[in-house]
């Protein structure tokens, strides 16, 4: 349907739409850009090349490399693609409106593809004669970098259509996955609680924003911090998409926005474009810092009560561990005060529970090799208390971030809430658990794929962090999914037979 070295077009010249012209060209296509804006694609086409160039002269590409790119001046120049890929405004009217246009000019034969992010392909494509040859060609950001590509198909869309962009794809170099036209398909749905849950933190004054980013990437082992990567690609952007999968999926309020954030894109702090965001940018700017807990001295020995889920991570700490009395997988600080593994409930709930003082730690990606961990102490726990189990993760090798008693800390609820969404989208035949968790790590860069991380740890330890949130908080916003649910009770893993 489209075949090798075929004639590519791309509508919208802006960072998307020349990042995916160069993959096109690179790749062999004579590709056309066209741009309702005058001169703009002339100017992307001239940007093309001057990367390109660079990239050579690096020895980062093999060259030379003959580039058969050239800018349209209108609309019908488009005629002779065999693949036009739209890369406009994200708005629904404005991409109908395109693809009426296109039809109009293309061969019945041209495949037309969009690279929305969250509208609905069933509604872009509603309006043409022939929706059959709409498909969704999701790139990220930067294209030329990223290796996945989101192929979505509509309720209209033709199979051979999607699997001719599959294959067009691939040859470009590109990791596939395949996504029903879902909101946010695969990556910006399940994505949202990574940044909704970090915002609820610090709306709720748990920890500054540079905090909860050190504690998700020193313990929870992502890249970026949801607050930096926010200011990254723009708190409007990002909180345009979380706003308009919370309105496709019905006011869920999983997907709900937050309100900070919308103060953030009223003030205009929309981060590193503007000079300001959760963070300062800018020459003269100093970098926030997150608040790591001062130097504490470790505890000679801590008893266990039964066997702790901390015992890997307070064994890098050399200091003695004595055995107690059978108990709830605790570990007793001389002080008295039981340093337990967070589980969804927060330190107060439990030490109304035990009858002792609590602090809780929260979880990390490998207990072996996290550089932080995050902690939080019972209301009215003694300063002791505190400063022993800070004393004794620091000799771990851990920095150590104090946060306050919020049900499911900072990793613990953010990678349930992660795990939640993607066995959601699963159960609603979304994508394959296999191209969830490829679209995670690859689109996001995630550490682990959302599902595999959920059988690292368990999926009945899931259900029950997230029955411990929905408890405290009495907010629907924490439901865990019904497939989750029947998985944690079959003992089954929520990869398999998918």
């Amino acid at each position: 349907m489209i075949e090798r070295g075929a004639p590519v077009a791309l509508v919208g010249a802006g960072t998307m739409g020349a990042g995916i012209a160069q993959v096109a060209a690179v790749a062999g296509h004579p590709v056309i850009v066209y741009d309702a804006a005058e001169g703009a694609a002339a100017r992307a086409v001239a940007a093309v090349r001057d990367r390109v160039a660079r990239l050579v002269q690096k020895g980062r590409l093999e060259g030379p490399v003959d580039l058969r790119l050239e800018a349209a001046g209108e609309l019908g120049e488009l005629a002779r693609a065999a693949c036009v890929i739209e890369a406009v405004a994200e708005d629904l009217a404005v991409k109908q409106a395109l693809f009426a246009d296109l039809e109009k000019v293309v061969a019945p034969d041209c495949v037309l593809a969009t690279n929305t992010s969250s509208l609905s392909l069933t509604a872009i494509a509603a309006g043409l004669s022939h929706p059959g040859r709409l498909v969704g060609l999701h790139f990220f950001n930067p294209a030329p970098v990223m290796r996945l590509v989101e192929v979505v198909s509509g309720l209209a869309t033709d199979p051979a259509v999607a699997a001719a962009v599959t294959t067009l794809a691939q040859d470009w170099g590109k990791q596939v996955v395949q996504a029903s036209a879902t909101p946010g398909f695969i990556v910006n749905r399940v994505a949202r609680p990574f940044y909704a849950e970090a915002l609820r933190l610090a709306e709720e004054r748990v920890a500054s924003p540079a905090t909860i980013d050190a504690v998700l990437t020193q313990a929870g082992g992502f890249r970026m911090g949801p607050f930096a990567l926010m200011d990254l690609v723009g708190q409007d952007v990002n909180e345009a998409v979380t706003r308009s999968v919370w309105t496709a999926f019905g006011y869920d309020p999983r997907f709900v926005p937050s309100l900070l954030q919308r103060a953030m894109v009223e003030a205009g702090w929309l981060g590193r474009k503007t000079g300001r965001g959760w963070f300062r940018y800018g020459d003269d700017a100093e970098p926030s810092q997150p608040d790591a807990a001062p130097a504490r001295s470790a505890p000679l020995w801590v008893t266990e009560h039964g066997e702790s889920p901390l015992r890997v991570l307070i064994g890098r700490s050399r200091v003695e561990i004595r055995p107690g009395e059978g108990g709830p997988g605790t570990v007793e600080l001389p002080g008295g005060a039981l340093l337990a593994r967070c589980a969804g409930r927060p330190a107060t709930a439990l030490a109304a529970d035990w009858g002792q003082p609590v602090v809780v730690a929260d979880r990390t990606l490998d207990d072996a090799t996290a550089e932080g961990v995050a902690i939080a102490a019972s209301d009215n726990a003694p300063a002791d208390a505190v400063a022993e189990a800070t004393g004794l993760l620091q000799a771990a090798g851990l920095a150590v971030y104090v946060v306050d008693d919020a049900p499911g800390l900072v990793v613990t609820r953010t990678v349930a809430m992660l795990v939640n969404g993607a066995v959601d989208a699963r159960n609603q035949g979304v994508a394959s658990a296999a191209d969830i968790d490829t679209a995670m790590r690859l689109g996001t860069n995630y550490p682990l794929g959302p599902l595999a991380w959920g059988d690292r740890w368990g999926p009945a330890t899931i259900a029950g962090i997230l029955d411990a949130m929905q408890a405290w908080y009495g907010e629907d916003r924490y439901r865990p999914s019904a497939l989750l649910r029947r998985i944690a009770a079959a003992g089954g893993d929520l990869r398999e037979n998918s």
